[in-house]
């Protein structure tokens, strides 16, 4: 009997630890974005009505164009370090350089959306 109520508080508890583990990462994930926002918002204070908004919309709309993953964390690390979209050479591999202007061709209409339309 002891060691049935041993091996039903083990499971419990790898139960518990599991469930805890998933809902870590949904917060990780949610968390990364929040901290995106939070540190682009500061450089677009001033320029735009809602720089929250205009960041995030940015984040999920304007970066998730770009497929390719370094050129999509370099954006990031653009507007996230400036507020508006930019990407310096030294962030991307020598080899995906040339794939810059095309990035930007690709985000232009999603970027300018973010930017300039009116919150829903």
């Amino acid at each position: 009997m002891l060691r049935f109520a041993v091996l039903l508080v083990g499971f419990g508890l790898m139960g518990g630890s599991m469930a805890q583990a998933q809902t870590r990462s949904l917060f990780g994930i949610q968390d990364g974005r929040t901290e995106f926002i939070r540190q682009c918002t500061a450089h677009m204070t001033g320029r735009w009505a809602h720089p929250d908004a205009v960041c995030g919309c940015l984040h999920d709309h304007a970066a998730a164009m770009v497929p390719d993953s370094d050129l999509r964390q370099a954006l990031l690390r653009g507007i996230r370090e400036s507020g508006v979209p930019t990407i310096d050479n030294n962030w991307v591999p020598q080899t995906k350089r040339s794939e810059i202007s095309a990035t930007f061709t690709l985000i232009a209409k999603p970027a300018l959306q973010c930017m300039f339309d009116p919150l829903d």
